[in-house]
């Protein structure tokens, strides 16, 4: 199945519509997105799985592969490193984000399937559906819904599903 973001910042979750927020530099073409640039990239993504911080929240209920977030799980944004988009263990020498975090926005991740097969160097890492920030504040590029939503979403996906932003 795809499951449709819009521009106009939501998530068609059947009948329903779920406000999400998307990246503060806009929205932008998958082949012109960089490293960097705040923005979500446009396009079809797969689901890939689903990580969680088991010391606050939940495990998820979902069809798609679960695992627990772990205090040293990392994600690398250095497009120069081989670990480009791909998640690392920290302490990592090249650049990268830390999974385990203290304002709740990565509770609930959904990694989704941009730049990963293989990455590109460059064009865009640790693209995530999450949980949001306050009122829908923008994102770095990724999609936030808030937490309830992500829970919703996640009952519903199943592998083999797609995530549409267009």
């Amino acid at each position: 199945m795809d499951w449709q973001v819009s521009r106009t910042g939501h998530l068609a979750l059947g009948a329903r519509k779920l406000r999400c927020a998307l990246g503060k530099g806009g929205i932008t073409l998958a082949s012109e997105k960089r490293e960097g640039d705040g923005a979500t990239p446009l396009g079809r993504y797969p689901l890939r799985r689903v990580m969680y911080r088991a010391d606050r929240v939940e495990r998820p209920v979902t069809a798609l592969p679960v695992r627990e977030i772990r205090e040293d799980d990392g994600w690398c944004d250095e497009p120069d490193d081989a670990g480009y988009n791909r998640p690392v263990r920290r302490p990592y020498a090249a650049s990268h984000e830390a999974l385990w975090r203290e304002d709740g926005l990565y509770d609930i991740i959904l990694v989704i399937g941009h730049n990963d097969d293989p990455p590109v160097p460059g064009l865009g890492s640790a693209i995530f559906l999450h949980c949001k920030r306050g009122d829908y504040e923008p994102t770095e590029g990724c999609v936030a819904l808030d937490p309830d939503d992500v829970r919703a979403f996640l009952a519903e996906a199943r592998p083999g599903d797609y995530l549409v932003i267009d």
